[in-house]
């Protein structure tokens, strides 16, 4: 056995001996285990009926096991990075690492200010999270921000909202090699005609009615179904999401759209 290989393996009875499974194999994929402290009732497609499932995490979650997450059915995680062009969540390094070495399929995302041009939040997403090959590509979300003390009032008309959202696009798909994925929600959606974005992934919000009924006619790929999901080694409330398709689609998707 070579001396690193028996590093590792010594490494793996370490922590099997400390009560620490040792991660599963990228790739595997784990039934959802999930509950709910706030369940709404879905029309079908339920979310139950989906085959994969993750969460999203940011600053608030400060606790997370990611090994035992994984095996009770966090097949991925959206990981909060940036917002504006200053700000860096404060979780995102030590989220981004420990979903990493669990091998849960991990993708970061920005949240958008209207008060900071795009070309500055596109470079300062590209500074704080680095090129990771099988990673998710990139995503941007955007939603109105009623919390700034800066931005809160600005609402650019629709026409401008989608030509900062394409510019931010350009930039970041450049440096990765991916288009980003578009996360929104019912209201920002609406008001702003982001159904005439094409060529896009979608991840859409709803968490009381299929997105059939909120996005009619929208195609997807992830759905944000509550925002009380409840999973072993994850402490309080946390986002869930469902990718819309079977394991095979999922597999289909990451060989396609992780960055190289």
């Amino acid at each position: 056995m070579k001396l690193t290989h028996r590093f590792a393996f010594l490494g793996l009875l370490a922590l099997a001996a400390c009560g620490t499974p040792p991660p599963a194999e990228r790739g595997v994929l784990f039934p959802a285990n999930f509950g709910d402290s706030n369940p709404a009732t879905f029309n079908a497609p339920r979310p139950a009926q989906f085959a994969v499932h993750g969460i999203d995490a940011a600053r608030f979650h400060k606790s997370i096991n990611w090994n035992t997450a994984r095996t009770n059915g966090v097949n991925f995680a959206f990981i909060k990075a940036t917002e504006g062009g200053d700000l860096l969540d404060p979780a995102f390094k030590k989220h981004w690492r420990g979903a990493g070495q669990a091998r849960v399929e991990r993708g970061a995302y920005h949240f958008y200010y209207f008060c900071t041009t795009p070309e500055v939040q596109a470079r300062w997403f590209i500074r704080n999270v680095p090129r990771t090959a099988g990673m998710m590509p990139p995503v941007l979300d955007m939603e109105w921000n009623p919390f700034s003390p800066t931005c809160a009032t600005l609402r650019p008309p629709a026409g401008e909202v989608r030509a900062q959202m394409r510019t931010w696009v350009q930039l970041v798909e450049a440096h990765y090699g991916q288009r980003p994925i578009i996360y929104t929600t019912p209201k920002f959606y609406r008001e702003n005609g982001l159904g005439q974005l094409k060529g896009y992934d979608f991840w859409l919000r709803s968490t009381a009615k299929t997105l059939d009924e909120v996005y009619p006619g929208q195609a997807w790929k992830f759905w944000q179904y509550t925002a009380t999901g409840r999973v072993q080694g994850i402490a309080g409330d946390v986002d869930l999401n469902a990718f819309s398709g079977s394991p095979e689609a999922w597999k289909a998707w990451l060989a396609a759209r992780s960055v190289r």
